[in-house]
């Protein structure tokens, strides 16, 4: 075993191997031009094959909002080596299984970036993100239809025309959430981050497990207007982008890939598990830090950074983990000049910075 595969077990990461030739996602997000994932990708297990309608023409994924960016940094420093094989493993089952997966991991070790990594990895273009609370029902993802402005717009436009006036489209009173835009009929499957689900109620697992099976579903206020108006354009998640619903259903062609993120609060139930696959991030190691504060902060070479990498590497192990971002806001004030080590109020703030994630 070699010296990075042995710091790899004691970090509680898989040690590498040579990569296998059935990945296809290899974890750097570094975009791979020469690809067509829909080409690369094997046919589905006949019991995940989703027909659905076809994708419209000119297909193309919304292209990412900078999300990614803020999220992974600008610069791709992460290699394959750098990645836990585990993970790997896990998110190249799920695309060829077409399975959901559900992370878990302690707060800041990225658990919501690797949706990020994959879409700009795999040219899937940007991110549809569901942010979970105790409030989120499973419609709130799927859609939202405004009836009473659709009855003000009505008003409106009877007042100004006088007398009767023209019925206002019904699409222009529905939007898909990223739940729902993320089963519109695509060529490439899009990409949905379901944050924080463990923040849910408790039906709310329960409740996705129709969707995650069946590839579809309904909006019933089209459903019942379809003999009259078969086909319906409305709003998606997607800024500025519009889809064509057929018939009040929504039927996916390539079904999402899914990333469900929980920091671990809570059991989900057994039937819900079982139709998702399952990762756990470790705390990143050494290596995984560099590598990510050189993705953030790839024009800062200051003398204190590897110093800080270091004690932040031991104070998260000691600590049970320390979230990720907390060691770039360190690097970045000591590499801003506002502070240096030798200063007496530094380590009080690297100290505030550093603290567990507790209110004592």
């Amino acid at each position: 075993m070699s010296v990075n595969d042995q710091d790899a077990a004691v970090a509680g990461r898989m040690p590498r191997l040579d990569a296998p030739d059935w990945w296809i996602y290899r974890g750097t997000g570094r975009p791979i031009h020469d690809i067509d994932l829909a080409q690369l990708l094997p046919a589905p297990p006949p019991w995940r094959s989703y027909r659905g309608d076809p994708p419209p023409e000119h297909d193309v994924p919304p292209p990412d909002d900078g999300e990614a960016e803020r999220r992974l940094g600008t610069a791709f420093t992460f290699s394959e080596r750098d990645t836990d094989a585990e993970e790997l493993n896990m998110v190249n089952a799920a695309l060829y299984l077409r399975r959901p997966l559900l992370v878990t991991g302690n707060p800041g070790t990225g658990k919501s970036s690797l949706a990020y990594r994959i879409a700009r990895e795999l040219g899937l273009g940007r991110v549809l993100r569901w942010a979970i609370t105790s409030h989120t029902t499973l419609s709130s993802g799927l859609y939202g239809y405004d009836a009473i402005g659709r009855v003000q717009a009505a008003a409106t436009s009877q007042a100004q025309r006088g007398g009767e006036a023209e019925e206002p489209p019904i699409g222009d009173f529905v939007r898909l959430g990223p739940l729902g835009t993320a089963f519109l009929p695509s060529r490439l499957p899009r990409v949905l981050l379901i944050d924080e689900l463990d923040k849910s109620e408790a039906d709310l697992p329960n409740d996705l497990l129709s969707i995650f099976e069946d590839g579809e579903f309904s909006i019933e206020e089209l459903a019942r207007v379809r003999n009259r108006h078969p086909e319906v354009v409305v709003h998606t998640a997607d800024p500025q982008r519009t889809a064509v619903v057929r018939d009040g259903r929504i039927a996916c062609h390539a079904f999402p890939v899914i990333v469900m993120t929980s920091n671990g609060e809570r059991e989900f139930p057994p039937a819900f598990l079982r139709r998702c696959l399952q990762l756990r991030i470790e705390n990143p190691d050494h290596d995984q830090l560099a590598a990510i504060v050189a993705s953030h902060l790839v024009d800062e070479n200051g003398e204190h950074r590897d110093r800080l990498i270091r004690d932040f590497a031991e104070r998260s192990k000691a600590e049970g983990g320390l979230p990720t971002d907390r060691l770039l806001d360190a690097v970045y004030l000591a590499t801003s000049g506002a502070y240096r080590p030798d200063q007496e109020e530094w380590p009080r703030l690297v100290n505030a910075l550093w603290q567990r994630l507790t209110v004592r």
